[in-house]
């Protein structure tokens, strides 16, 4: 999607669908953008560098994102949730995805934060 993209045509992708474990067969159109967010584990490695300007991660303690997920979509996803996070660990591992970001933000800060609002981690988690 980011090459066509980069070069002002058009892109497409494939959309997963967590409940059925597949990629659909549908491509989703994306049209060239002055600013694209790709968002997801796999969004940052470091093949997809020359198109990057901007890699942010959001740091949450697992059994908080493991809660949320569930949360979301419900508790048949748990043997789901609980592999992602295992695969999510190796890829975020492989590719230092954590120390590669250039903005590091708090996902689940001690005081509830407006939305729309972005606090930075502490010093002592960079």
């Amino acid at each position: 999607m980011l090459r066509p993209l980069a070069a002002g045509r058009p892109g497409a992708y494939h959309r997963f669908d967590w409940h059925a474990g597949r990629f659909a067969a549908e491509p989703v159109p994306v049209r060239p953008a002055q600013v694209l967010v790709v968002e997801g584990c796999g969004s940052a490695p470091r093949r997809l560098d020359p198109w990057t300007t901007l890699r942010v991660w959001v740091e949450a303690p697992g059994p908080l994102r493991l809660e949320r997920g569930l949360a979301r979509d419900g508790a048949a996803m748990t043997d789901h949730w609980l592999r992602w996070l295992a695969t999510e660990a190796a890829e975020f591992a492989r590719e230092d995805t954590r120390r590669r970001a250039h903005l590091r933000v708090d996902g689940a800060p001690a005081t509830p934060v407006p939305p729309g609002v972005f606090l930075p981690l502490p010093d002592t988690q960079r």
